[in-house]
């Protein structure tokens, strides 16, 4: 018997099989076991093919929004011996319970957007499953507009007194090539306006510090993503044989489900979001931005102040451009996005 989900071990693909098993009796889930192969290298002792779960809930277009958490575990104490306890009940099958009823939730109803709902394995040995899956997006071409990678979000305290099961952190980076950290943006606006005492906390930066998360293959290949994780982390408690059950906050876990749930449901029906987003440079008391869309289409006008690093203030628009009146270019930041989508920064 293997103590563990060490993506080297028959562990991990019995339970993936098992977690197969349950995203199959969704009706109108489509379920793969996804082979790739990981080689020889840290934390792989031997070359093999491994599995991971994926499950597709199709939509109305090929626009996808995904979210996911880590099957596997590991022993970081004894790195040696691959029969070392990893129950790995926060890191991350916390993740992976999110994911799973997430997908029980969103397959109740139809959406524009192609939901995918995953559970990666081989994070621990070096983020390979996620690596795969995002190597494949790439390959055949999906249009993802963002994935929510959850890792670490059923524990609300440390045991050096620090206590959080108010908010969860959401990290993101900023790039040319995708927009984690307008998602990212957009999640806290979201989770703000909806009245919700469960908020958000922005990080600004890829992943804790020397760390990374199943986030990065796909921010790597140039798709939007962003990690979810608890604000307090105890460190004793990851990697080790005392990841149990019994710290896990389930209310906390519940309210980080809450906040992927409106995110997703979000962005599964927003409309295609616009291009060409552009400030009048015309000086004045006012600002005048544009864009190209749907004509006739409804938008969401966004602005802050250049010192806020969240979204203040929003307008329901019309059309292809929309002015706000005494507020100038020159101390705001302005944006727009499709009803329900992520900003597209003006510049």
């Amino acid at each position: 018997m293997w103590p563990n989900r060490n993506t080297n071990n028959p562990t991990l693909t019995e339970a993936a099989e098992w977690l197969a098993g349950e995203f199959r009796q969704i009706p109108t889930l489509q379920v793969e076991l996804m082979k790739y192969r990981i080689e020889k290298g840290p934390r792989v002792p031997v070359a093999k093919e491994v599995v991971q779960v994926v499950a597709t809930l199709p939509g109305s277009t090929e626009r996808r929004v995904i979210v996911g958490g880590h099957l596997d575990t590991i022993n970081m104490v004894d790195r040696e011996n691959l029969n070392a306890s990893a129950p790995g009940a926060n890191d991350d099958a916390s993740g992976v319970a999110l994911t799973l009823e997430l997908a029980r939730i969103m397959a109740q109803r139809k959406w524009n957007q192609t939901l995918v709902f995953v559970a990666f394995s081989g994070e621990e040995q070096g983020l390979l499953g996620s690596a795969a899956l995002a190597k494949r997006a790439k390959a055949e071409n999906w249009k993802i507009d963002g994935v929510l990678s959850n890792d670490m979000v059923g524990n609300s305290r440390n045991l050096n007194g620090q206590s959080d099961n108010r908010q969860v952190r959401v990290f993101s980076e900023e790039s040319e090539t995708h927009s984690g950290r307008e998602l990212a943006r957009f999640i806290h606006w979201l989770n703000r306006e909806s009245g919700n005492k469960f908020g958000v906390k922005l990080v600004f930066r890829r992943d804790r510090f020397g760390r990374g998360g199943d986030h990065t293959p796909f921010n790597r290949e140039g798709f939007t993503a962003v990690r979810v994780v608890e604000v307090h982390e105890e460190y004793s408690r990851q990697h080790t044989a005392n990841d149990l059950p019994e710290a896990m906050d389930f209310e906390y876990l519940a309210n980080c489900a809450r906040v992927n749930l409106r995110t997703m449901a979000s962005l599964a029906q927003a409309a295609y979001p616009p291009s060409e987003v552009l400030i009048d440079r015309k000086q004045g008391h006012d600002t005048t931005v544009t864009w190209k869309g749907d004509l006739g289409g409804r938008y969401m006008l966004y602005w802050r102040d250049t010192a806020s690093p969240v979204w203040q203030f929003s307008r329901e628009v019309e059309g292809s451009a929309a002015t706000v009146e005494k507020v100038n270019k020159d101390d705001h930041v302005f944006a727009v996005g499709a009803i329900g989508g992520i900003p597209v920064e003006a510049k």
